[in-house]
């Protein structure tokens, strides 16, 4: 099969391109507007051949020797004939409704698609792809996905990072509904501050994003969208508990007030008393664990073409974690055993407003405004480490087209403020950074055939003074369904290197900060880097049934960049500028297919090549796999029992250089490979009350001995940040899944 597979991509991409009448078709409401329409037939007179319009009303019709009227029909209004001589685009407005018995259509929505109009190429992960894993919170919710990596920052805090391209989780931009979100003291913890089950959908793109959201993308972009009360379920309760003692209680609950006004309320509760300790080395293996999260918004949708959103949200954690006799009353600050505890308090607000010119419905104006206070205090043995972060941001955009609708644009301005405090110990870190900005934003599309999107943002930093961000983005459709992409651009953003390297804190390594004794931030240059990316996406239908093969690679050069060094010494952790050569080179393949009814099966191989120059020498990022493959399987039946597989190979890492310690604590160069498998089966009834359950890393696979000199942690050698496997075991976990629609 796979021979054919490979024969058929082949024989599409070397294809010639046929001829072809494209156009529009739409429906008129009871207002005089205009709306795409879905599923419309349009086929040549007295012939078989034909096609149907897609979710934006489009449609292309290959041209037939000798034939000049077209066929427009829909199941719910009457055919239409329509001359099509010497035209090689229409516009169609269907009227007159047909009376229809009850039709009920059922589509299988696939848990992960990737655009095929878009210039930039993004994956849209809905709420099925979602609930394959237990999703607890947005740091979990990309086990099923081989673009993005997840791993643990050290051995105590049970903190989980990702990273893309090769590159750590801060270069990637998170936001939440197009709205810059975990980013400063957030970069790593925020991750848990959105839970799984608040998630609608996820949208994901490599490289270089859109100028709109801003100058710190580097890596890629993920914007995470909340549910609201638009769509949402009216109630929708989830209790999830694993044999670590872990328990998570959410309730999403929504309500009408009025005609026009929606409101949610979003909660979660997260807590874990037991102390595990299943590798035996004296610290606890997950940190005792208090969490609350709570969410209220409001939604405005008038039939003037205003549209305004508001909400709160509030965030309180305390962990606790370190040797299993530690007590926090009794031995914080003192010898008697190592401990570690965080207290992070965060509250933020937000709202969004936007107009749309009902009479040109390709005019609109937006504006964003948030705002956080973000309030830490925590601390790793006998380390203290207190911070604040009082962030807000403004954007003013507004969209409209040049000429017609082949030439859109956007533009508009934006404020980033960020008022930092941070103490480490008795060195002072505190600091304000304050860079306006303005983008433009020019699109332009050419039928389905041809899209490009070119932007510039200007932007001035009080520290680092005025900067320019182009990014460009091309797609072209080889074929109907051949489509190659093309992305370039520059990121710049601030390195926060003390809270994006938090799990360095859990361990004895001294911090050597290498500042120019500027007034930049810690007295280092801004991260500056180059991306540029080519992408190829195949849909394919075999045997009746649809795929995609995509290829990917990503080039990401840095002019400048704050280097991490592990290697010059174990006791030590320098960081300072780049002096010489950084970059990742990113290849990924994967295919997506359905290969009988209802099993869905993913397979994915990942190459990094990721290099950074330390002290004057080339080498190897640490702790990053040169190989990865992947394969998750989905099968769910006409009874809706559901069964997920997930299998991971990552391939050896190098460690940093453990050489100046004692012989007994060294490590060996290279980590060995392994594998990790999760897996879940789940049961619906009614559509309404679901259980599940799973197991994660099911082959017990462990990184033995993660913590260094564990039985002297408060000594020159103690180091639990060099993680490069799990940590923990297999864990079972069992939850159960309630909604009213």
């Amino acid at each position: 099969m796979l021979s054919v597979l490979l024969l058929y991509v082949v024989s599409s991409i070397l294809a010639q391109q046929d001829q072809y009448i494209e156009g529009i078709v739409e429906e008129q409401d009871e207002l005089g507007q205009r709306h795409p329409l879905l599923g419309a037939n349009v086929y040549w007179k007295d012939t078989l051949i034909g096609t149907i319009t897609d979710t934006e009303g489009k449609f292309q019709l290959i041209q037939v020797e000798g034939q000049t009227h077209i066929i427009v029909s829909h199941i719910v209004y009457p055919g239409d004939t329509i001359d099509v001589s010497d035209k090689k685009y229409i516009e169609v407005t269907m009227d007159g409704l047909r009376a229809l018995d009850e039709v009920k259509v059922i589509k299988r929505k696939k848990s992960t698609e990737i655009g095929y109009l878009e210039p930039i190429k993004t994956e849209k992960i809905g709420e099925k792809e979602l609930l394959k894993a237990a999703c607890c919170n947005l740091s979990e919710s990309f086990e099923t996905n081989p673009s993005v990596d997840i791993s643990f920052t050290d051995a105590i805090t049970g903190t989980r990072q990702i990273s893309m391209l090769g590159l750590a989780g801060p270069y990637t931009q998170i936001t939440r509904e197009n709205i810059p979100y975990i980013r400063g003291l957030s970069s790593v913890y925020g991750l848990t501050f959105i839970p799984g089950t608040w998630i609608e959908s996820i949208q994901l793109n490599k490289g270089t994003g859109s100028v709109a959201n801003g100058y710190e993308s580097i890596a890629g972009q993920i914007n995470v969208d909340i549910r609201n009360p638009a769509n949402m379920d009216k109630v929708y309760f989830n209790v999830y508990g694993n044999e670590e003692g872990r328990l998570e209680v959410n309730a999403n609950l929504k309500a009408d007030v009025g005609k026009k006004w929606g409101t949610a309320l979003l909660l979660h509760g997260k807590y874990n008393s037991i102390r595990h300790d299943r590798n035996n080395d004296g610290f606890m293996d997950m940190p005792l664990s208090n969490q609350l999260i709570a969410l209220n918004r409001w939604e405005l949708n008038s039939l003037n073409g205003l549209h305004l959103q508001f909400g709160a949200k509030g965030t309180y954690i305390d962990n606790i974690g370190g040797q299993t006799h530690f007590n926090l009353e009794n031995d914080e600050g003192t010898v008697n055993a190592w401990g570690m505890h965080l207290n992070i308090k965060r509250f933020e607000g937000w709202t969004k407003i936007g107009k749309i010119n009902r009479s040109k419905e390709w005019q609109s104006i937006g504006f964003q405004l948030s705002g956080a206070v973000h309030d830490q205090h925590s601390f790793f043995g006998l380390s203290n480490y207190e911070a604040g972060q009082k962030t807000l941001y403004a954007n003013l955009l507004y969209q409209s087209i040049i000429g017609n609708t082949n030439h859109h644009f956007r533009t508009g301005t934006s404020l980033q403020y960020d008022e930092y405090r941070e103490l480490l110990d008795t060195v002072n870190y505190d600091r304000i950074e304050t860079v306006p900005g303005i983008f433009f934003e020019y699109t332009y599309t050419y039928l389905e055939k041809f899209s490009m999107v070119a932007g510039i943002r200007a932007d001035y930093h009080n520290h680092y003074g005025l900067f320019f961000t182009p990014r460009l983005h091309v797609r072209y459709a080889i074929t109907e369904k051949s489509i190659v992409r093309l992305s370039g651009g520059r990121g710049q953003r601030t390195a926060n290197i003390l809270s994006e390297n938090s799990g360095i804190l859990a361990s004895s390594r001294q911090i050597n900060i290498l500042g120019d004794g500027t007034d930049k931030p810690y007295g280092l240059d801004p991260e500056i880097a180059w991306n540029y990316g080519l992408n190829f996406t195949q849909h394919f239908r075999l045997d009746y049934r649809d795929g995609t093969i995509s290829l990917d690679f990503y080039r990401t050069d840095f002019t400048n960049q704050v280097v991490i060094d592990l290697d010059e010494n174990a006791q030590r952790v320098s960081f300072y500028n780049l002096e010489g050569e950084s970059y990742s080179n990113s290849f990924q393949s994967q295919i997506d297919y359905e290969l009988i009814n209802r099993l869905d099966v993913r397979l994915a191989y990942r190459y990094y090549d990721v290099k950074t120059t330390y002290n004057g020498q080339l080498q190897q990022k640490p702790l990053v796999a040169k190989h990865r493959s992947f394969i998750n399987l989905t099968y769910e039946t006409r009874n809706h029992w559901k069964f997920d597989y997930t299998m991971n190979w990552q391939g050896i890492k190098r460690i940093p250089d453990t050489h100046s310690n004692p012989e007994e604590y060294r490590l060996s160069d290279y980590s060995p490979d392994f594998y990790v498998i999760n897996t879940q089966i789940s049961k619906t009834w009614h559509e309404k009350f679901e259980i599940y359950i799973g197991a994660e890393n099911l082959l017990d696979y462990k990184q033995e001995n993660p913590v260094i000199s564990e039985s002297d942690p408060f000594g020159s050698y103690f180091d639990s940040s060099l993680i490069w496997g799990p940590v923990f075991g297999r864990n079972i976990y069992v939850g159960m899944r309630y909604k009213i629609k």
